[in-house]
């Protein structure tokens, strides 16, 4: 059974404690997309030591809880971001979840969040492709390939090979949202880092992009409270 704390001062929010051999010390975490804390710590600290920091931190602990997006489910009659719009969930017929322009149409059975997440898989592809397509021709260097995953500490990566990866939540977000992150891996083909010269690059492919950055800082989380099971 893994070990809880409760925080002082603050009924109803508790911390998850996480031993490791390879932790040298301390360490809090609060969940972008779940408001979840967890204390990594030595395996032989005493646990003494650990109500003590979490007391000490009971502050910082409520704050970064409070301002984690609540969880949303995905079902017939709730709405769901797609294309930085809130789009409502319908009954519809068939087997598959498709989007009509207005509604995301589903069944209204218990497979209605994963057929939605599929269909938002299929239009994350399309749309990335076409922005990964229109910023390497401008670039003038095209990706080996490019792949689709559900990641939490970035919303995309370029590979050594040239191989882009993106996460298919971008499609949640504004069409602009996503194609910063289309520019940005397109402008790892160039350069492999974050230097100056890449921050040019991404400039020269997108004049505007630090808008477009800042809010995936501040909405991002709520991207990922999305749940689909």
């Amino acid at each position: 059974m893994a070990e809880t704390l409760a925080v002082p001062g603050h009924p109803g929010l508790a911390v998850a404690l996480r031993r490791s051999a390879r932790v040298r010390r301390m360490s809090l975490r609060v969940g972008r997309s779940d408001g979840r804390v967890t204390l990594s710590m030595p395996t032989a600290m005493p646990v003494s030591e650990a109500e003590l920091f979490v007391a000490q931190q009971a502050g910082w602990i409520a704050r970064n809880v409070a301002a984690a997006p609540l969880p949303r489910g995905v079902a017939v009659g709730a709405t769901l971001p797609l294309l930085g719009a809130e789009v409502p969930i319908v009954a519809g017929p068939g087997r598959a979840a498709r989007y009509t322009g207005q509604a995301i149409a589903v069944a209204d059975d218990a497979r209605a969040g994963p057929r939605v997440k599929a269909l938002l898989k299929a239009l994350a592809r399309t749309h990335l492709a076409a922005a990964v397509d229109r910023y390497a021709d401008v670039l003038g260097k095209a990706p080996a390939k490019m792949t689709l995953r559900d990641t939490r500490s970035r919303w995309g990566s370029c590979s050594s090979r040239g191989d882009l990866m993106f996460s298919w939540r971008l499609i949640m977000a504004p069409p602009e949202v996503l194609d910063y992150v289309a520019a940005h891996e397109v402008a790892h083909l160039r350069h492999m880092d974050h230097s100056a010269r890449f921050w040019g690059q991404v400039a020269v492919l997108m004049p505007d992009y630090a808008p477009r950055r800042d809010w995936l800082r501040r909405q991002g989380a709520a991207l990922h409270a999305v749940h689909f099971d």
